[in-house]
């Protein structure tokens, strides 16, 4: 029995699966659920005037004779159809170039400076955008009677704001109109050397009675997936939610199209965010504020996620302060959760966290040593080879023996072909006079394949890598090898590899096995570079440890039987 062959067989075939899947999803995208119209029950008394979205089904309250609201059910805010525009400012700092447009004070774009579009590497990324049929914005505004929202227009002292040498920050007012006596300034507030955001709301009561107003902070956007391969196997693009009680969820679109999106909405801890590829979007309200989370699907492609948090109340002749930052940036795990606890989570791996953490870990010390993540990958593959290497030698002393009685085998097909009963049986029993285990050499590959996953994801989630260089021609290693180098030896090195392996007796599976060389190839001609070097360097660590304990058995075996070792074909 060819073990090896048939696991890697299996792992072919799932993978075609998962692609063909994939692809399928690609090209016919399933439709958008209907939307239902119907208000539920329970309805806000408080409403704005008609042309002003509401946001929320029920608004929080305060209980008498306690200084802190707490959160009932809170809707979305409804901000369904095209953007609203007005005049555009710009921020520049030394990290990003931030677009707020005064038309609801949203912020409508941000550029990272220091990580290039995948496209077009000349220009810097744009997380945040509202044009070229890709909506992705971070809005805020206020509830309650007269407030300004998302809907509001601002004014500004400046059009253009940027971050002068020596200067720590840079803020950015808008001017809501004053209305019934309350007067709203929304303030940005852009850092040095930071991708948080501080969005504050000063709001002064200049009138006759004391107002409670709430805050609402949200991200809109559609599902459009960032720019990949539809070879690859998706990463997740979604809102995410986190508290200390319930720790990280995701919030699938796909969830909140069918209605049956399920998550924490009271809380006095946490944050909730957008996640894509290397990047995310979240507000992170300070903590023991009362706060109330939603997510929402608003219209055809378009979803909202957010927190409702409250002001406070405000006697008049006072003015009071709200600031819940936004952070709008890369995944970056060594900074992540130093910037709010459990951020780090939205660097995910799965089921595997448990194993891809530690991983990253050691792949973070080994750049950290030799500044190149290439190398680093190198090091790390060589690390994970080496904590198998005793679980491997078994396996591939396992397969050595069955490659030198392979010859005997083929013989006792031949014998009993006509009786597969028969032959099974006389198989069992050759290997139990040989001392051999025909599972021995797929056990060692069971045990190492969660681990392997782990490092797979490491490296595919990790935006580290994105637009890192090894060497050479390879300058990204988040994207194929431009000349097909690294899969062209890829190919090569599983060529090798089974060479080195027991030869299939099934004539039908000998010729599958000369094809998956060839066919991983192609496979791996849409990879990452990170992953097919990750892949290349413990092929060739197999293929010497392999190469080693054959040789070794096969001279023990022609010394005990006193003819010449098997020639390697």
């Amino acid at each position: 029995m060819d073990t090896q062959k048939f696991v890697l067989f299996l792992i072919f075939s799932t993978s075609m699966l998962f692609l063909w899947d994939a692809w399928q999803k690609e090209q016919n995208p399933p439709p958008a659920a209907a939307v239902a119209t119907q208000a539920p029950a329970g309805e806000s008394s408080v409403r704005r005037q008609e042309d002003t979205p509401v946001p929320g089904e029920k608004l929080v309250s305060t209980q008498p004779g306690k200084g802190e609201p707490s959160a009932e059910s809170v809707g979305p805010i409804k901000t369904s159809g095209k953007l609203e525009s007005g005049e555009k400012i710009v921020v520049k700092t030394d990290l990003v170039v931030a677009e707020i447009d005064t038309a609801g004070g949203d912020l409508r774009r941000l550029e990272l400076l220091d990580h290039p579009d995948k496209e077009d590497k000349n220009k810097p990324f744009a997380l945040l955008q509202s044009q070229y049929e890709h909506v992705y914005v971070a809005q805020s505004g206020l509830i309650g009677e007269g407030l300004p929202s998302h809907k509001t227009h601002y004014t500004a002292e400046s059009q253009t704001y940027s971050l002068a040498t020596g200067q720590d920050k840079i803020e950015v007012r808008l001017v809501a109109p004053e209305a019934n006596g309350v007067q709203v300034t929304k303030v940005y507030t852009f850092h040095r050397g930071n991708y948080l955001i501080d969005v504050s709301f000063e709001v002064a009561n200049r009138g006759a009675a004391a107002i409670q107003p709430f805050s609402y902070f949200q991200m809109l956007r559609d599902s459009k997936p960032p720019v990949g391969s539809v070879f690859m196997i998706p990463t997740y693009t979604g809102a995410a939610l986190y508290t200390e009680a319930e720790k990280f969820k995701k919030i699938e679109f796909s969830a909140l199209d069918k209605g049956n999106a399920t998550y924490p909405k009271n809380a006095d801890n946490g944050w909730i965010a957008m996640l894509q590829h290397y990047f995310l979007t979240a507000w992170l309200p300070r903590d023991k504020l009362p706060r109330e989370y939603y997510a929402k699907r608003l219209g055809e492609n378009e979803y909202t996620a957010g927190v409702i948090v409250p002001v406070g109340q405000i006697e008049p002749g006072n003015t009071a302060t709200l600031t819940v930052p936004l952070y709008a940036g890369p995944e970056e795990q060594s900074k992540l959760a130093t910037v709010a606890p459990g951020l780090d989570l939205t660097v995910d791996y799965g089921w595997l966290t448990v194993i891809g953490a530690p991983l990253f870990w050691l792949l973070s010390f080994y750049h950290s040593w030799t500044g190149n993540w290439g190398v680093a990958i190198i090091l790390l593959t060589m690390s994970v080879k080496l904590a198998f290497f005793p679980l491997s030698a078994a396996g591939y002393r396992s397969m050595a023996k069955l490659r030198v009685v392979t010859p005997k085998l083929q013989r006792l097909r031949e014998q009993h072909g006509n009786d597969r009963q028969r032959m099974h049986q006389a198989m069992m029993d050759f290997y139990k006079t040989e001392k051999i285990n025909p599972m021995g050499g797929c056990l060692p590959i069971l045990v190492q394949i969660p681990v392997f996953i782990s490092l797979y994801w490491v490296l595919l989630a990790s935006v580290e890598l994105r637009y890192a260089p090894f060497a050479l021609w390879i300058e990204d290693m988040s994207s194929p090898d431009p000349y097909y180098v690294l899969p062209i030896f890829m190919g090569i090195s599983m060529f090798v590899q089974s060479k080195l392996s027991p030869q299939a007796t099934d004539p039908i599976q000998a010729k599958v096995m000369q094809i998956m060389p060839f066919a991983f190839s192609v496979f791996f001609f849409f990879f990452p570079a990170g992953l097919v070097l990750y892949s290349l360097v413990n092929n060739v660590l197999s293929i010497a440890q392999q190469w080693q304990i054959t040789r070794m058995i096969e001279r023990s075996a022609a010394k005990s039987s006193n003819i010449p070792a098997t020639k390697k074909k």
